[in-house]
């Protein structure tokens, strides 16, 4: 019998035990599974592999982990990298409450109070967190979850015990929104569409970075953007942002963590952001 043990096993062991050195040879294990890499569409010749191969490029030996979502009506182009992994949402999570609060609001027919203007104001253009924590515990997991359910946002679950900006989100669901703010549909009105765009048109200066960079003169703008250090996966840096103009009608989502600092991950967010806009310029 020989106990299950392979000839070459047996004699390595003898050879060991003889003090002959043997080389050690490592067990073989499973390959690693090949990390997702960005997949484009377009019904624009050559543009889905010019967006694949440039934003390949500007990812290229960044570290942490980014998800990318982009949607151009007119050329018909999407792109995607993980866009079903989740992400904490950090204050990108603000345009999802705003649009909460008009959806509920448009579904008693009645307008917004002065006190919920002024608190969705200072949530979008500024990113205060003591407003968007008014707005939050107003609403209630029930609308917040309704209004996701309603978007079919399937992906998102909010943050319990009022923690907000732990919200899990994905590009897939941030698009959706995104894509919901920028087209007729009957989830919120044309008014309050316009509403939420306006406030994200407003967002202040030093918090206008991300999917902004580089964008063509001509092309407006709405931002919102979001930023999170906890103790594991460092910092995390989002961007989300609709732009239109030049022949042109997008949405952009990048969401980021695993960043040493805010200012990293902005850059990497920049990169990508970068090479869309001078992409999708030139189609």
């Amino acid at each position: 019998m020989t106990s299950g043990i392979s000839r070459r096993a047996r004699v390595l062991a003898a050879a060991v035990g003889t003090g002959v050195l043997v080389p050690l040879v490592a067990a073989a294990t499973p390959a690693a599974a090949a990390p997702p890499t960005v997949t484009c569409t377009s019904a624009k010749a050559g543009l889905a592999a010019k967006l694949k191969k440039d934003i390949t490029a500007a990812l290229a030996g960044r570290k942490g982990t980014v998800a990318v979502g982009l949607h151009d009506r007119s050329t018909n182009t999407t792109c995607t990298l993980r866009a079903s992994s989740a992400y904490d949402s950090a204050s990108v999570v603000k345009v999802t409450v705003l649009a909460t609060l008009l959806w509920d609001a448009k579904k008693t027919n009645r307008y917004l109070t002065d006190r919920e203007n002024t608190l969705a104001k200072a949530m979008i253009t500024k990113s205060d967190n003591a407003a968007t924590s008014t707005l939050w515990k107003q609403l209630g997991m029930t609308k917040i979850k309704g209004f996701l359910s309603a978007a079919g946002m399937t992906q998102t679950k909010p943050g319990a015990n009022g923690y907000w900006g732990l919200t899990q989100i994905t590009v897939t669901d941030e698009q959706k929104l995104l894509k919901l703010l920028t087209a007729k549909n009957a989830v919120l009105s044309d008014n309050s569409r316009s509403y939420i765009l306006k406030l994200m048109g407003q967002v202040v200066s030093s918090q206008r970075w991300g999917t902004p960079y580089g964008v063509p003169s001509g092309v407006t703008v709405a931002v919102k953007n979001g930023w999170l250090q906890r103790s594991t996966n460092g910092w995390r840096v989002h961007s989300v942002g609709a732009f239109k103009g030049g022949g042109h009608d997008y949405v952009m989502t990048v969401l980021t963590h695993g960043n040493s600092t805010m200012n990293y991950g902005i850059a990497t967010i920049q990169a990508v952001a970068k090479v869309i806009h001078k992409d999708l310029a030139a189609s």
